[in-house]
């Protein structure tokens, strides 16, 4: 197959049935939409995703969130507690790669939809499977969303200041973490397909996402009783690497590489400190963290935040500031590598946005369109892919299975 084939992404072959709410599993769909697949959302008729009115948005306006999440994909509306909706989502099956659900374990068997019966309607899917704790498990059936996966999955411990309660990130990373390894897994199921011509079941589970970036954090308490904790803007035993003052604002240095570190200090015109038996190694400047720290600080500090940057660049250290929406918009690298991008709204006209990420040489992804209305491709999916006649479409509505 060409290059050309694969001109609106790299899975532009392939389709998505996206089954549930909220975000773990619509990040998923929006990670596989971002690179070409088609996603057909599917949501109850009258009802639709509570995204569409999630985010910060004026009373009355539509949702600033779900355009994000919502983006590249096709919306159908099904009832799938009728047995109708049922029968007709598995003749969707029979036309797809993926079904993506981020149900309860149980809802979809509930249905007669789950993964032994859908596989004998089609052996190439892949069921990709989004909970709070896994299809498995004495808590499979618990109720789970993104703060708790956080929580039990060792995040919420060890964020925040050491004064105060254990805090949150600012964002649902908890949820889409377990969409991110939820879109690994598919693909990973995808390479084992084209090989054996099976599909399979992808169980993502929310706490384990969190787990698995949790870096050593297990490892240290097996073998040293060691137990993170919260320790705010730094690493313990990594140093350099923290937020410090300037003259007129505050600056990220990350110096904490041997080589790096010599070169900070050049730029602080203290070469001798990368020799000084406190700080030539780094368990030696992890000793002495507090203490490096106020180094730094206090030589920062002298100088405006223009002019550490500058030095921090001469010398290739890595440094930067804290950014906000803002600072972003304004940056001129994100400006040339289009990392945020303006698509067309139906109701807001033009949208800025986050682009697609990572960037594909050959078959890159792309914001196709915007979030679509509940239902907007009623007509192209059933009557167009399924062949669904007048007559049954018509029933079909006044049912209110779709």
């Amino acid at each position: 197959m060409s290059v050309d084939a694969f001109k609106n992404g790299p899975l532009s072959d392939l389709r998505v049935l996206e089954l549930g709410t909220l975000l773990a599993g619509p990040f998923c769909g929006q990670l596989l939409g971002d690179m070409g697949a088609e996603v057909i959302k599917i949501e109850p008729p009258g009802q639709g995703d509570p995204m569409r009115a999630w985010g910060r948005q004026a009373a009355g306006e539509p949702s600033l969130w779900w355009p994000v999440v919502g983006r590249n994909k096709k919306a159908v509306t099904l009832d799938m507690r009728q047995p109708e909706g049922q029968a007709l989502f598995k003749e969707m099956v029979i036309h797809t790669d993926f079904v993506l659900e981020n149900f309860r374990p149980g809802t979809m068997e509930k249905w007669h939809c789950g993964w032994e019966e859908l596989r004998q309607i089609n052996p190439r899917l892949i069921m990709i499977r989004v909970s709070g704790y896994g299809q498995t498990g004495p808590y499979s059936h618990r109720a789970g969303f993104g703060a708790i996966g956080e929580a039990m999955g060792g995040l919420r411990y060890v964020v925040g200041d050491p004064s105060t309660p254990p805090s949150r990130m600012g964002i649902s990373i908890g949820d889409e973490l377990a969409a991110t390894f939820a879109c690994l897994g598919a693909l990973s199921a995808l390479h084992y397909r084209e090989k054996t011509g099976e599909g399979q079941v992808v169980d993502s589970a929310l706490y384990e996402a969190v787990l698995n970036m949790m870096e050593s954090l297990i490892t240290e308490y097996d073998k040293t009783g060691y137990i993170r904790e919260r320790t705010g803007a730094i690493l313990p035993n990594v140093a350099p690497s923290n937020v410090y003052p300037t003259a007129d604002g505050l600056v990220l240095i990350a110096a904490n590489q041997d080589t790096v570190f010599g070169r900070l200090c050049e730029a602080m015109g203290q070469p001798e400190l990368a020799k000084d038996a406190r700080y030539f190694s780094h368990q030696a400047r992890g000793s002495h963290q507090q203490q490096l720290d106020g180094l730094v600080g206090h030589w920062t500090g002298g100088l405006t935040t223009k002019a550490v940057l500058e030095l921090m660049d001469q010398h290739g250290v890595p440094a930067g500031l804290i950014y906000r929406a803002p600072d972003m918009l304004e940056d001129p690298h994100f400006q040339a590598r289009e990392a945020i991008v303006e698509t067309d709204h139906p109701h807001f006209g033009k949208l800025k946005m986050q682009n697609v990420a990572p960037k594909l040489s050959k078959t890159p992804g792309g914001i196709r369109s915007a979030a679509p209305e509940m239902g907007q491709h009623n007509d192209e999916v059933y009557r167009g892919l399924l062949g669904v006649d007048a007559e049954r479409f018509a029933a079909l509505q006044a049912s209110k299975v779709i």
